[in-house]
């Protein structure tokens, strides 16, 4: 999704980032948060049930008849709606934010963010098939200032995502972070460097 020069851009970002403060900034881009292969055959045994009604009323055919047709539905069903355009698209919108939301607070502690000694490591997530964005501060954080600081990083990635330009979003986003960080956590206060300064795509 995002080349390795764009990478190396983000990586410089948040060197950038991280020299204005004692924060910590880590960079998740996923391709989607789940596969979400039971979604299709969901919505293909909900239309399967429904395929012997008009021929039962409507014709006379046996019910073995009726009954094989209601399997050819259910089989073809779940394979028009499982090709991957098609299945991200019928999953529900808050299925799918919820499912990135778990993502990125999975990644928030695979990959150690809560683990820095005072608390200060910040996540900058994107899970691209579900188009969600989230900024996961961790407590000492959170202690100084409110969530929706992170709202005009999001907006930013949000922007850039959709207009395929990833690596933009996410340097906005660090950029955006790395100012709030400055503020409350200023380089020198706290010890630096116990995140990796990179962009990890999954």
């Amino acid at each position: 999704m995002i080349s390795e020069a764009d990478k190396l851009r983000v990586t410089a970002a948040i060197r950038a980032a991280e020299a204005r403060t004692a924060g910590e900034i880590f960079c998740v881009i996923a391709r989607h948060s789940s596969d979400y292969r039971l979604v299709p055959v969901a919505w293909a045994a909900a239309l399967a049930l429904f395929v012997p009604l008009p021929l039962l009323y409507l014709t006379a055919w046996s019910a073995p008849v009726v009954y094989l047709l209601q399997i050819v539905a259910f089989i073809v069903a779940t394979f028009a709606l499982s090709q991957p355009v098609v299945r991200f698209s019928i999953v529900p919108r808050r299925a799918r934010h919820d499912r990135a939301h778990a993502e990125a607070m999975r990644q928030f502690y695979a990959q150690g963010i809560d683990k820095t000694e005072h608390r200060t490591g910040v996540l900058i997530f994107a899970s691209a098939a579900e188009r969600y964005v989230e900024v996961v501060a961790d407590a000492g954080i959170n202690d100084k200032v409110s969530s929706d600081v992170w709202d005009d990083a999001v907006r930013a990635l949000v922007s850039a995502v959709r207009d395929g330009r990833p690596a933009d979003g996410f340097v906005a986003a660090i950029e955006r972070c790395g100012t709030v960080l400055a503020e409350h956590f200023p380089p020198g206060a706290l010890k630096r460097g116990e995140l990796p300064d990179k962009l990890l795509e999954i």
